[in-house]
């Protein structure tokens, strides 16, 4: 029953950190973040604020992001209380405590405390991590149901998978967040037309257009990392049916993610379509983010020579 209850839990507290996601990108791409003044954690010096677009855009999501801050919280207890000979799980819950408090904390200084493109795309990058650990849990206990021992895989695995997988993750976190720094800075009108960049293949690297430019040649380096790790785990980890099927996923997952940033190019004349893709585009890369993470976590139990 405790089992039954916790997955249930680690569900909604994922969706709901979703939620916050989205919330989160939805402020940022009505230019939101001003819709309470510098008050926090009150709104334009009141519980309940006079109404605008604005307003109710940023209020909102303190809302959703205080009351998933104690699902979080419960979950962290819940770990402790039912799941504390578990590393994995504990691990899981207290990163996503640590992050969801670190973006709201964040969130919370940015509004009082006007500062740059460069630390608000932190924030992003944060809430991106609290994302991760809760998908990671929710994972978890979904292995935990079905009775499958992580650490007992079919066949393991070279070292090479856990380390260029590795790599891929911690590049794939600078990718989101210079999408991030440009979303902030104002810089998505930098490049005009895809897959050419204001028509050209190399264009002028001034202004808006250096940072757009930069972020799709890093996103095109990691669809190319992404295939290549795909295509090794498919040459030295044949046997290993559970790794190949996630990184095909992740394929299929950096694909969308590039397929999304063409069609947010395309519409970013018209505003109210751009905030939708904008969106889509954040969720895509979140989902990758985590599935990527959860490949990674698993290359590394399941290494070569792991006693």
């Amino acid at each position: 029953m405790n089992s039954n209850r916790y997955r249930a839990l680690a569900i909604v507290t994922c969706i709901g950190m979703f939620l916050v996601l989205i919330a989160g990108a939805l402020v940022t791409n009505t230019d939101s973040g001003r819709g309470c003044g510098t008050d926090w954690p009150l709104c334009n010096g009141k519980f309940i604020p006079a109404y605008t677009l604005e307003s109710l855009i940023e209020y909102s999501h303190r809302l959703i992001s205080g009351g998933i801050g104690l699902l979080v919280l419960a979950t962290f207890i819940a770990t402790l209380k039912w799941y504390r000979d578990y590393k994995e799980p504990i691990i899981y819950a207290s990163g996503s405590g640590f992050f969801t408090l670190l973006q709201a904390l964040l969130g919370a200084a940015a509004v009082v405390w006007p500062t740059t493109p460069a630390v608000l795309a932190l924030h992003f990058g944060f809430s991106i991590m609290a994302f991760m650990f809760t998908l990671l849990l929710l994972l978890w206990t979904g292995r935990m149901k079905r009775g499958e021992l992580a650490d007992k895989p079919a066949a393991r695995v070279p070292q090479s998978v856990f380390y260029l997988s590795l790599a891929i993750l911690i590049y794939s976190y600078f990718v989101i967040y210079l999408g991030a720094f440009i979303r902030h800075t104002d810089s998505a009108g930098g490049c005009i037309g895809w897959p050419l960049c204001n028509g050209d293949l190399i264009p002028d690297m001034e202004g808006a257009t250096r940072y757009v430019f930069i972020h799709r040649v890093a996103a095109a380096v990691l669809f190319i990392l992404v295939t290549w790790l795909m295509m090794h785990v498919k040459r030295v980890a044949s046997g290993n049916q559970a790794l190949r099927s996630t990184i095909f996923l992740v394929f299929v997952l950096v694909i969308s993610q590039v397929l999304s940033g063409a069609l947010l190019t395309k519409t970013i004349g018209n505003e109210d379509w751009f905030v939708f893709t904008s969106i889509l585009h954040n969720i895509i890369i979140s989902i990758l983010f985590g599935i990527l993470c959860d490949f990674m976590i698993r290359a590394w139990k399941w290494r070569e020579g792991r006693g």
